[in-house]
């Protein structure tokens, strides 16, 4: 019964830091996050219940940056920028999803969208200045 607590603390654990930072992290990330609360806890540990979390419809994946697959916890539609310079991954919450977007895909394809997500990439305004 025991390692049965320890197992759904550490899941809960996981979704808590996802849900709490907004850097859109990877499993390395949470994993580093994590284990000096939670020394026992493994990175095959934080892959496996973010692919549960995954397949629950939980977290997103926003795009793999710099190879490794970055997490978000924000499962309302909104638009993302990714840095190619740093490899920061950020909201653009004042930025809708353009609905005309979604009807003209309909429309050219035949299809029926049932999801859009919309990334801009470039480089941020910190590595902007840096690199004019």
């Amino acid at each position: 019964m025991e390692a049965a607590t320890k197992q759904f603390r550490k899941r809960n654990a996981i979704l808590a830091c996802l849900q709490r930072t907004h850097n859109h992290p990877s499993a390395e990330m949470v994993y580093d996050m994590l284990r000096q609360e939670y020394p026992d806890i493994s990175l095959a540990t934080v892959y496996r219940n973010l692919a549960r979390f995954k397949s629950q419809g939980l977290v997103n994946s926003v795009a793999t940056v710099g190879g490794a697959e970055r997490f978000d916890a924000v499962m309302a539609p909104h638009v993302h920028f990714i840095c190619t310079g740093c490899d920061a991954v950020m909201d653009l919450p004042q930025m809708e999803l353009p609905q005309s977007l979604r009807a003209e895909a309909e429309r050219t394809s035949g299809c029926c969208v049932q999801d859009c997500r919309l990334t801009f990439t470039g480089l941020c305004e910190r590595c902007k200045t840096r690199n004019p």
